[in-house]
């Protein structure tokens, strides 16, 4: 894709012709990605620092760094009850 291509991310022959007739479901077009929630689960709090108000995360963390993240216990049935 040197000297300048326009087709990146374009498609080219999406079918057959007039015998189908039509466009076969699953066909691999181009679109957005990336722009969804994603729920990351087991992951293991190592640290909280509150001087520098950082938490220290053992596990791969989705987006680049210093994205904000949204950290809640997880809802798993039987495995978050208080004993007491």
């Amino acid at each position: 894709m040197s000297h300048g291509s326009k087709s990146h991310r374009q498609l080219g022959s999406i079918g057959a012709g007039t015998t189908p007739g039509r466009v076969y479901p699953g066909k691999k077009m181009p679109g957005r990605m990336g722009g969804t929630k994603a729920k990351i689960r087991k992951l293991q709090v190592i640290k909280i620092d509150n001087e520098l108000r950082t938490v220290l995360i053992k596990g791969a963390l989705p987006g680049k760094p210093g994205n904000l993240l949204r950290i809640t216990p997880a809802k798993i049935v039987g495995k978050n009850i208080p004993k007491s």
